[in-house]
């Protein structure tokens, strides 16, 4: 019965008279409308991406706003509704509930592997609804402005974002040209409360500190990705010099920790505490929020070279990203421990 009532929903979302093909990320041809005026995100990768290009045509978050982030995103779409996800971990969105918001376009911005070109082709099917598949690779961020820019009908706000991503990119690739291999830092992603979950070398979850020009401690030669735990020993062989993390009880903690005390990043004060609202810079998720991470990493490990005002830099990101003009109050706040070491 289930199926039968979705199947007669899909048959009531017939292909609208105006009509055009897009191409997505994963050579599927899908026919989207000429105007596309709602948009359901599969996931939060989705959701910050369809937010930055066109907020208004996003139906909801897959998950709410928590109260310290509602700053960070403009006023008209700190309340859409939650509408859980299609995708990932946790995934609590079912097809009923899509069918419910009756979206123009579902979009997903993440892999492409099979298994997700298979989901993508199931709800499409079974709800009517085109499914756009956008490759979330961070390298693949000015295509991925690109792609959705012509879908959503912004092409000319796509371009500007895909060039102000590719400008950053050209940036840091000049930088880097400067710096032998062997004399970047060397990165460890503490994540967690105890800082002992990380992102191998190669994962979605440290492709920001790869980017930034950062040598990951976590590597085995390629034969582990995604995230893994790691044990304290671990960490102190490694003996990372940089480590960054978002969890700011692991910061909070980890210079008057014992068990960390004799690596070089916590004698040396450099470990640094990403900012979080309304999206991580770090990942959680991986999106367009890791622009802003890019930037503020660089700036971390080579201050010299990158030479940028963080202060300035977040109030222009989030302005042209986010919609929003950042108060000077919010924009402390944000940044409060973004330097290294907690407030005395």
């Amino acid at each position: 019965m289930r199926f039968f009532a979705i199947f007669l929903a899909a048959l009531a979302l017939a292909v609208p008279a105006h009509a055009r093909s897009v191409t997505d990320s994963a050579g599927r041809v899908v026919t989207v409308p000429d105007t596309v005026n709602t948009v359901f995100a599969a996931g939060p990768p989705a959701s910050v991406l369809v937010y930055v290009l066109k907020p208004e045509a996003l139906t909801g978050w897959p998950r709410a706003l928590r109260p310290e982030e509602r700053a960070y995103i403009a006023p008209p779409y700190r309340d859409i509704p939650e509408t859980g996800r299609l995708t990932g971990r946790g995934g609590e969105a079912n097809l009923e509930r899509v069918l419910e918001i009756k979206p123009d376009l579902i979009v997903d911005f993440g892999s492409v592997r099979d298994t997700y070109i298979d989901l993508a082709d199931r709800v499409q099917q079974q709800t009517g609804i085109p499914y756009l598949l956008i490759d979330g690779r961070f390298e693949n961020t000015a295509q991925a402005l690109r792609i959705l820019g012509q879908a959503l009908g912004v092409p000319e706000r796509a371009n500007a974002l895909a060039q102000d991503v590719e400008a950053t990119f050209a940036r840091l690739d000049t930088l880097l040209a400067k710096v032998p291999e062997n004399q970047r830092p060397r990165v460890y992603l503490a994540r967690g409360p105890k800082g002992l979950e990380t992102g191998m070398k190669g994962s979605i979850n440290t492709e920001i500190i790869e980017r930034a020009g950062g040598r990951n401690v976590a590597d085995d030669g390629g034969a582990t990705r995604g995230l893994v735990n790691a044990s304290i020993e671990q960490v102190i062989v490694a003996n990372p010099d940089t480590i960054v993390t978002w969890d700011r009880n692991f910061f909070a903690s980890v210079f008057d920790d014992p068990l960390w005390q004799g690596i070089s990043a916590v004698q040396e004060g450099r470990v640094y505490l990403s900012p979080t609202a309304p999206f991580g810079w770090i990942d959680r998720p991986p999106s367009l929020n890791r622009m802003m991470g890019l930037q503020w990493m660089a700036g971390l490990m080579y201050p010299t070279l990158w030479q940028a005002d963080l202060r300035a830099d977040t109030r222009a990101f989030y302005k042209l990203y986010y919609h929003v003009d950042l108060s000077d109050e919010d924009l402390e706040r944000l940044l409060e421990w973004a330097k290294g070491r907690p407030p005395m």
